[in-house]
């Protein structure tokens, strides 16, 4: 028989250090190269997690899935992937009072001492003593009037830094936090997914287009061109030389309820099919969206919560909910409940 030579191989430790830690090293480089190529075979584990799973999450990626499900039957093409977002009340907290009218208040008291004869003349009087109702009082003309006041009279560039000393001074009053971190965590995170998946996000508003753009490219990453709101009006002119746009104490355009489908018609030019509304306001945008041929998708934040945000739709002066509300589930619009769909309202409460 022939004799058997035994060979032997000497191996590391089994305890050693990099025996034990390559495969993981592996496993965490497959990881990033997956995050590189395709980000989305990574997005299923994070999709909207500060939205609590149910219908309402469901209903907004059965959407997006067939509608980019490339040769299915409800297949969009990218460049028609248009999304409208309203802004107060939609993305961010609108109580107790529209941020831009707290801007209009701080404004008015900055510059009272320029004018004295504010302390008897409405709304300015009741506006310096505090009294809301006595600012109501003066109606939609006595706004429009401290609006002017506060807006017009300044260059666009003039404006744009004032508020954006205003923003980074101005405090919230229930939360104490910026004005610009009282954004909804779960529809920031709703832009970021519609767009991986080709989306163009607008914000379609009432609020001052110059005041919003001023901020929405960091607090939404949605740039200045795709804002869209309601404008007053703005002339050229040579000053020492050096062009500007004066504003004008005169309004433009309102950006609000049938204003809305008619300035999306002008500036973007598309017909959307998705749209984001949280009150009457955002009615008329609505239907024109879900009127187009389907698919098309309209949500409506529906403010439930009074702990962790407020509550309120039928009676609030301040993003009144009403008639859309009536009509949501007859016009298949989904009803966000902020109470129960979401897990986090803010990126600060997390």
């Amino acid at each position: 028989m022939r004799k058997t030579e035994v060979i032997t191989i000497d191996r590391a430790p089994s305890h050693t250090p990099l025996d034990a830690t390559l495969p993981a090293l592996l496993l965490s480089l497959l990881v990033l190269i997956l995050a590189l190529v395709s980000p989305g075979l990574l997005m299923a584990q994070e999709l909207l997690p500060s939205w609590n799973d149910g219908k309402s999450k469901q209903a907004i990626v059965d959407f997006v899935n067939k509608v980019t499900k490339a040769g299915g039957a409800d297949y969009i093409a990218p460049e028609d992937r248009i999304a409208v977002f309203d802004n107060d009340g939609t993305l961010w907290t609108e109580q107790p009072i529209y941020f831009q009218f707290e801007f209009i208040a701080d404004r008015i008291k900055v510059l009272a001492p320029e004018h004295p004869e504010w302390k008897e003349k409405e709304p300015y009087k009741s506006l310096l003593a505090g009294d809301l109702k006595g600012v109501a009082a003066a109606g939609e003309k006595g706004l429009v009037e401290l609006g002017m006041s506060t807006h017009a009279g300044m260059t666009t560039d003039e404006f744009a830094v004032i508020v954006k000393d205003w923003f980074a001074t101005a405090r919230h009053p229930k939360t104490g936090k910026p004005y610009d971190e009282m954004t909804f965590l779960p529809m920031r995170e709703l832009l970021d997914y519609l767009r991986a998946n080709g989306f163009k996000t607008y914000i379609v508003s009432g609020g001052g287009v110059e005041f919003m753009r001023v901020i929405t490219e960091k607090a939404y990453g949605i740039p200045p061109e795709q804002v869209i709101g309601s404008t007053i009006a703005t002339q050229y002119a040579l000053v020492d030389d050096v062009p500007v746009l004066n504003r004008l104490p005169k309004i433009d355009f309102i950006d609000d309820g049938p204003g809305k489908p008619a300035g999306i018609n002008k500036f973007i030019g598309r017909r959307p099919v998705f749209a984001a509304g949280n009150s009457d306001g955002d009615y008329e945008m609505l239907r024109w969206v879900t009127s187009a041929k389907p698919p098309t998708f309209a949500m409506i934040v529906h403010h439930t919560d009074a702990s962790r945000e407020y509550a309120y739709d039928r009676q609030s002066a301040v993003g009144k909910l009403d008639k859309a509300l009536d009509e949501a589930e007859r016009r298949n619009w989904l009803l966000v409940d902020m109470k129960n769909d979401w897990k986090t309202i803010y990126a600060f409460d997390r």
